[in-house]
């Protein structure tokens, strides 16, 4: 569909996104740019999926910018919980009266799964890329990554949940991981990767 891509603007200003992303993008010879440096200001995220968060910030950003915008909705969803936090993990101890931080979404996390046996978990990202503001088609990828979580933390690497997110097939934490290690094997990884395939196809 038209010419190869060749400028995005990211709808983030998570700078470990914009690295992980920018890394996997330059190599296909595409320029990512953040839409802080357009001035362009964060999207509401109102919407109880992933697909239709990720989706309203592209279009925020491409109708901001006039370019064709990438966007991310991710988060960690809890068998146990019915799929919580879900896309309320960045603010899930908010939700429950307490402040907006990684250690009091761990505490929640934690205490929700007290009495719980199965702490299956999968870290889950959607990736939306439009062309253009009104694009019929956007690209939509996914990618999930599945642990455990654990009552104790380990690990001082990541963020967010990571420290709780155990890897059976690592032997390890997201923490514990090496960011080279987390960013091959990661959700948003997976996601990045289907992605660009996509693109490729495109080309």
């Amino acid at each position: 569909m038209g010419s190869p891509l060749k400028k995005v603007v990211l709808a983030s200003n998570n700078a470990g996104k914009l690295r992980e992303f920018a890394a996997l993008f330059g190599a296909a010879g595409i320029e990512l740019i953040p839409q802080g440096q357009l001035n362009v200001p964060e999207a509401e995220e109102p919407y109880p999926t992933f697909v239709e968060n990720a989706l309203t910030k592209a279009r925020h950003a491409a109708r901001l910018t006039g370019l064709p915008a990438l966007a991310d909705d991710s988060g960690l969803c809890v068998h146990a919980l019915r799929g919580a936090p879900g896309v309320h993990s960045a603010r899930y101890a908010q939700l429950a009266g307490g402040e907006k931080s990684d250690a009091s979404n761990n505490a929640r996390l934690v205490s929700e799964l007290q009495n719980e046996a199965d702490r299956r978990a999968y870290y889950f990202c959607v990736l939306a890329l439009v062309r253009h503001t009104d694009d019929p088609e956007p690209l939509i990828a996914e990618g999930r990554w599945h642990g455990e979580i654990l009552d104790t933390p380990r690990g001082e690497q990541g963020f967010g949940y990571d420290p709780y997110f155990y890897l059976p097939s690592l032997n390890a934490t997201a923490a514990e991981l090496q960011p080279s290690v987390k960013n091959a094997n990661s959700h948003r990884a997976i996601a990045l990767r289907q992605l660009l395939a996509r693109l490729s196809e495109e080309a």
